[in-house]
């Protein structure tokens, strides 16, 4: 169809439906179409009634994805879709009697706009909500609404020729615009299946009893990996895209990974290894380097780490595999905490020891089995070293907590047995003949050679 035909058949029909507004008969269109919308609205309100109440019915009862999608998808598109089918009935039965122009218009509107509605809420389904995706929808509905408004004019057919005219080579074979976009097209498809099932196969793996959260992980994202690798060799041959002519940029990737790449592609291989071997969980207290926090995620990339004080750490993975990580709380989660004090020499050391243990097996966090302790560490230059060991089973509520509770308890106690805490000493001797012994007199206390 030549460009002038296109534009004579549209005016044509915009003659047509010119003419029909103008035929008193046009009435007769025009409340069709307000009925069927009517009943497409009256449609709708049932549904989302009767989901309502079965909702309120089965609360508490856990649904199927395949059942929520099709509550969810039916209703989203339950309007636009009964109004077509009404619309088609209507002029169907209008057509044996008059014109029905405006109804032929209303039908592709009413196709495209049940179209977007439900590949809006597919995405939605599959991705999860994105800052994304009103951009997305935006733009997948402008692009919706430009293929009908081709298609009521009449150049759909010359801009598909037009695309297919603009070719290019790639290997062996020819590759037109329009292939191209219908590739887009059909692997941007395949691919919104894929990532639903991706999202179905999650769901299934989360309620699995018995199975380690890190499994389930690496489950789920090898299975999306696969089934969006699925998904692309699937969708180009399916418009005449052959695959082999992807071999130069398979080649090209390679070699990106081997040299720029390959250290994200290590935080990766990382990434499967710390799930895999379980070395790392979620909730695990552990110390790398200068940080020290809770796993809070895992990901394929990277993990993050929560330290006592609120911030987070994004630690690459591969820094977690190739260095060395205390890990606090890897086969249990009790660890022990040691507190120095010293006392004067002068000082009981049973009883300084006996309050030790005492004040420590008071507190609420320190653990009865293994018992606290008390030990004489050394003697230092100003007093004794003892020191106090306990266990607890929460280091990831931090210990400056607990130590300070501690200390400010034994202060209390000692001060209340008469237990001091030494202060520095020095011992000074003046020689005889020195000059400071000429110009200060020498006390009494005061030893001399």
């Amino acid at each position: 169809m030549s460009t002038d035909a296109a534009g004579t058949e549209f005016a044509a029909l915009l003659q047509h439906i010119w003419a029909d507004l103008h035929d008193p008969r046009v009435i007769w269109q025009v409340a069709a179409l307000a009925l069927c919308l009517g009943a497409a609205w009256m449609v709708q309100r049932l549904a989302s009634k009767r989901a309502a109440g079965a909702n309120t019915r089965e609360a508490g009862m856990p649904a199927s994805a395949a059942r929520r999608f099709g509550q969810h998808g039916v209703r989203r598109v339950i309007f636009p879709l009964s109004a077509l089918i009404l619309v088609v009935g209507a002029r169907a039965v209008l057509n044996k009697f008059q014109n029905v122009y405006l109804l032929d218009l209303a039908v592709p509107l009413l196709m495209s706009l049940a179209v977007i509605r439900f590949v809006v809420f597919a995405v939605r389904q599959a991705v999860g909500h994105s800052s994304w995706l009103g951009g997305f929808e935006r733009s997948f509905a402008a692009l919706a609404w430009i293929v009908v408004a081709l298609h009521i004019v009449g150049w759909l057919p010359e801009v598909i020729d037009g695309l297919d005219a603009i070719s290019f080579t790639m290997g062996s074979q020819k590759l037109s615009l329009w292939m191209v976009m219908q590739g887009a097209a059909m692997v941007l498809l395949t691919v919104l299946v894929a990532l639903w099932i991706g999202g179905v196969v999650d769901r299934r793996l989360s309620a699995a009893a018995g199975l380690d959260a890190n499994v389930r992980v690496v489950m789920a994202r090898v299975a999306n990996a696969l089934l969006l690798l699925i998904a692309v060799l699937v969708a180009l041959p399916m418009v005449g895209i052959d695959l082999t002519t992807l071999s130069v940029f398979g080649g090209a990737l390679g070699v990106g990974l081997g040299l720029g790449l390959q250290k994200i592609a290590a935080n990766y291989v990382s990434g499967f290894i710390l799930l895999l071997d379980r070395s790392l969980r979620i909730g695990n207290l552990i110390t790398v380097g200068s940080e020290r926090g809770v796993v809070r995620e895992i990901t394929t990339r990277y993990t993050v780490i929560r330290a006592g004080n609120g911030v987070e750490s994004i630690v690459p993975n591969d820094t977690l595999v190739g260095s060395i990580v205390k890990n606090e709380t890897y086969s249990d989660t009790n660890v022990s905490v040691s507190l120095d004090f010293q006392v004067a020499y002068d000082a009981d050391i049973e009883k300084a020891m006996a309050i030790l243990v005492q004040v420590s097996a008071g507190q609420p966090r320190v653990l009865k089995t293994p018992v606290p302790r008390a030990y004489l560490v050394s003697f230092g230059d100003n007093g004794i070293n003892l020191r106090l060991g306990c266990w607890i089973a929460d280091p990831h509520e931090g210990t400056l907590g607990i130590s300070s509770a501690i200390n400010l308890e034994v202060m209390r106690r000692f001060k209340a047995e008469g237990i001091g805490f030494p202060y520095p000493q020095r011992e000074v001797r003046l020689l005889p003949g020195s000059e400071l012994n000429a110009v200060l007199p020498v006390p009494d206390s005061v030893a001399k050679d």
